[in-house]
C-alpha cells in the first residue's frame, strides 16, 4: 500500500513539472509549418534547441493553418487547462489581415488571450506581423500598431516574427506568405531573443 501510494505521489510530481515545462505555440499556419515537413518548421528546430542548450522545456504545437484571433479565442482556453503551459507563444493575426478584418475586434481578441494566458499563469510572448501594402496605408498602420498595443501590457514582444525572412525571396514559399525550410532557423533566432530571458534551468 505504501509502495503504491509513493509512486503515485512520483507521477503526481512528474506531471507537475512537465506542466511546469511547457511551452505553448499557439498560431496560424507559419507555425503549423504550412509547405514543410513538421519536423523542418521552426517550432520544432526551436525544440531541438532547447534540448541542445540543456532547458528541459516540452514544445507544445497548437497552431492550425487557417487560424484568426477569433479562432484562437475560442480555443485557447481548453489548450491552457490542457497543457498548464509556463510559456505561451501568441502567434495570430496574420490571417485576420489578409481578411481584411477588423482591426479593433483582432486588438481585442490578442488582448483577452493575453489575460487568459496571464490568468493561467503563463508568460506571454507575442509574435506582431506585417501585411502587403495593398490593403492601404491606413488599414496597414493599423494593424501594425494593433500588436504594440497589445505589447503595451508588459508582454514579451517581437515587432515582426518574419524579420529578415519575409523580404528574402529565397527564405520563402512560392505564395510570399510562408517561409520556406531554409527560413525556419532565423524564425528561431527572432523568436530565441525575448524568449531565452524567460527560460530556467
Amino acid at each position: 500500500m505504501i509502495r503504491i501510494t509513493l509512486l503515485c505521489l512520483l507521477a503526481a510530481t512528474a506531471a507537475v513539472a512537465r506542466a511546469e515545462n511547457t511551452i505553448l505555440v499557439f498560431g496560424d499556419s507559419i507555425s503549423a509549418g504550412f509547405g514543410i515537413a513538421v519536423e523542418n518548421g521552426w517550432v520544432a528546430l526551436l525544440q531541438a534547441k532547447l534540448q541542445d542548450q540543456g532547458y528541459g522545456y516540452q514544445v507544445v504545437n497548437a497552431s492550425v493553418s487557417g487560424e484568426t484571433t477569433a479562432g484562437g479565442l475560442s480555443r485557447l482556453p481548453r489548450a491552457l487547462a490542457l497543457h498548464h503551459p509556463q510559456i505561451v507563444v501568441l502567434e495570430l493575426g496574420g490571417n485576420d489581415g489578409l481578411r481584411a478584418l477588423p482591426i479593433a475586434a483582432m486588438r481585442a481578441n490578442l488582448s483577452k488571450m493575453v489575460r487568459l494566458a496571464r490568468a493561467a499563469h503563463a508568460s506571454v510572448i507575442l509574435l506582431g506581423m506585417r501585411i502587403p501594402p495593398n490593403y492601404g496605408p491606413e488599414y496597414t498602420a493599423q494593424f501594425q500598431r494593433a500588436y504594440r498595443d497589445v505589447a503595451k501590457a508588459r508582454v514579451a514582444f517581437v515587432p515582426f516574427f518574419l524579420d529578415d525572412v519575409a523580404m528574402t525571396p529565397a527564405l520563402m514559399q512560392a505564395d510570399g506568405i510562408h517561409p520556406n525550410v531554409r527560413g525556419q532557423p532565423r524564425l528561431v533566432a527572432n523568436v530565441w531573443k525575448v524568449l531565452r530571458p524567460l527560460l530556467r534551468k
